[in-house]
Order: C-alpha cells, then structure tokens, then sequence
C-alpha cells in the first residue's frame, strides 16, 4: 500500500512555521499539526531564503528577488527586441514602397511625351 502525496497551502506552511517560532520546538508544533518535524524545518529553510517569494505553489519556480528581477529585465529586453524587429520591417517597407514610386515615376515620365504646342 502506498502513501499518498499530501499537499499543502502557503498559508498553513506559514503558520506551521510561525507556531513552531511561538513554541520554539518544531516537534511539539509538528505533532500538534500532524506533520513531520522535516517539513517544518523544510519550510522554515525556505522562508529564510527566499523571504518574499516563499510557497509559491505548484509548477512556480522559487526565486530570489535578484533572480526575479533578472527574470523581468530579460522579458522586456526580449519584448524591446522584437520592437525593433518590427520597426525595421516597417522603416524598410516604407523605403520599399517610396523606391518603387520613385522608379514608376521616371518610367512614366520617360514614356510619355509630351508635345508643347508653339
């Protein structure tokens, strides 16, 4: 028979947490709860490090401030650059456009004769 896998809420993480600070034993808070004293300890690891990110939930990555500042600053250098890729596609589209009424132009002004009458 095999155990299944229980999960947790951010909010229960941070409680278990904070009650096993106010009792300052994690065994006591993890047997009041009916959990093992590992997961406090887990849970106590990840708040520490990752303060404002912590219990993220399921498929999130945990990040840093720093790293999620990085995250973001990558996605806009990623969005400004395909700006600019499209704004290049358009500046030579219309520089296109303008060669090829330029050129219509002279051939037309070229084919047509005009006669002036005296």
């Amino acid at each position: 028979m095999s155990k299944q896998k229980r999960s947790y809420t951010a909010v229960f993480k941070r409680n278990a947490v904070k009650l096993s600070e106010e009792k300052d034993n994690v065994a006591k808070a993890a047997r009041e709860l009916g959990i093992g004293a590992q997961l406090i300890h887990r849970w106590k690891k990840e708040q520490d490090e990752y303060e404002h990110n912590r219990f993220p939930g399921h498929g999130k990555a945990k990040l840093t401030d720093e790293q999620r500042e990085i995250v973001g600053l990558k996605k806009e250098l990623r969005d400004a650059k395909m700006e600019a890729e499209i704004l290049k596609k358009a500046i030579g589209n219309v520089f296109a456009a303008q060669i090829m009424r330029t050129t219509a132009k002279i051939w037309v002004h070229e084919t047509t004769q005009i006669k002036i009458p005296c």
